[in-house]
């Protein structure tokens, strides 16, 4: 038998730990400032979408098929099932989408036709933070 060449099974140095750690910990510092708020950012995308593109679609097509939008009291539940108050939709052709339209941050679309703020109709979310205006996502701005 050959002693010398006998192989080490000691594990790691408490050095090497620590140099792990430190590099682990570097890469946490550079990586997380850059992180912090991108789900939030995503969160305001998404509901420009909605409001802009996914939901404006539907409205489009139910306006296409019936020769008006939605009133306020029928509201956004119209492009999930036929509304019986009147105006009634004599063509409607839906649903037009498929759920409920939350916004990212689990609130229903805020919509309004005619609108305040145009002619058509005002869709809106409230954002974050449901108390003020600031941060209100809107399809007139």
């Amino acid at each position: 038998m050959n002693i010398l060449f006998k192989k080490r099974n000691q594990g790691f140095t408490l050095v090497e730990i620590l140099l792990v750690v430190v590099i682990i910990g570097a890469l946490s510092a550079m990586i997380i400032p850059r992180l912090t708020g991108r789900s939030e950012q995503a969160k305001v995308v998404a509901a420009k979408a909605d409001i802009n593109s996914h939901i404006a679609t539907a409205l489009k097509l139910y306006e296409l098929d019936n020769g008006f939008f939605p009133t306020t009291d029928q509201g956004l539940d119209a492009l999930l099932k036929k509304p019986v108050a009147s105006p009634a939709p004599l063509n409607w052709n839906g649903p037009y989408i498929e759920r409920k339209p939350l916004d990212p941050w689990g609130n229903v679309y805020r919509y309004a036709s005619p609108g305040r703020h145009r002619p058509d109709y005002d869709l809106y979310s409230d954002g974050k933070d449901t108390s003020s205006q600031e941060d209100d996502i809107t399809n007139w701005e």
